[in-house]
């Protein structure tokens, strides 16, 4: 089993910047896969970004590229998303997700059913 903890969330005006963190603890590995979901109210949950943490390989939705960079930190079993040039289109609540297998396995890496893990989820909330 492995208990991810997300932290970082909060409220910032449009341009601005957070980032987010998610500590892995449980099982002794770092999971092959690991992933940041958001989800609005009324939407459905979509993928983020997520990172094969082997090798460090990573990935994008169209709608945050060039402005989130997920990263790992090994040594802490921790993963960050760092969110810059924010827009209110970002507000939702963000999910830490892991997977044991690599990103690319199953549906890809955007697919929230192949992701084992979830943590509770931290919202984040982005003013005109």
């Amino acid at each position: 089993q492995v208990q991810l903890i997300e932290s970082g969330g909060g409220s910032v005006q449009a341009g601005g910047s957070l980032r987010l963190s998610c500590a892995a603890s449980g099982d002794t590995y770092f999971p092959n896969c690991m992933g940041w979901f958001r989800q609005a109210p009324g939407r459905e949950r979509e993928g983020v970004a997520a990172i094969y943490t082997a090798e460090r390989s990573t990935y994008y939705s169209d709608s945050v590229k060039g402005r989130f960079t997920i990263s790992q930190d090994t040594a802490k079993n921790t993963i960050y998303l760092l969110m810059n040039s924010l827009k209110p289109e970002d507000t939702a609540k963000y999910y830490c997700a892991a997977d044991v297998l690599p990103c690319e396995f199953g549906g890809g890496w955007s697919s929230e059913s192949d992701f084992d893990f979830w943590g509770q989820g931290t919202q984040v909330t982005v003013s005109s």
